[in-house]
């Protein structure tokens, strides 16, 4: 039988921006994938990582820049990106912020994502 999921479970984050997990290790105890719904402020950034979990990014408003060893790419919204387990990314915004939804699998957990602190 489908499950129904009628909330979100909010994760706090520093920064001003905002995380509504709908499925995933908080909310539904799923392990194998989150997905999660975003809002960051314009100029908002953070640590590099370099996750063990593939993510799928859906920009919906907004730009997401995303900082990789190759250089940034700037997802518009009505564009997705995938970065790959292992891969060293930095997700930030620019002037206008970006609501975006991402997808991780596995399941996002901050122990798989490896942040390097500045």
């Amino acid at each position: 039988m489908p499950q129904l999921v009628t909330s979100a479970t909010r994760i706090p984050v520093p920064g001003g921006k905002t995380i509504d997990e709908h499925i995933g290790a908080v909310n539904t105890g799923h392990d194998h994938v989150s997905i999660a719904h975003m809002v960051a402020p314009a100029g908002w950034t953070e640590p590099a990582q370099a996750p063990e979990f593939e993510e799928h990014t859906l920009v919906l408003r907004g730009t997401l820049l995303v900082d990789h060893d190759g250089g940034r790419l700037e997802v518009h919204a009505g564009e997705a990106v995938i970065a790959f387990p292992g891969e060293v990314v930095r997700y930030s915004t620019g002037d206008e912020g970006a609501e975006y939804v991402a997808v991780c699998l596995p399941a996002f957990r901050p122990e798989r994502a490896h942040r390097v602190e500045d």
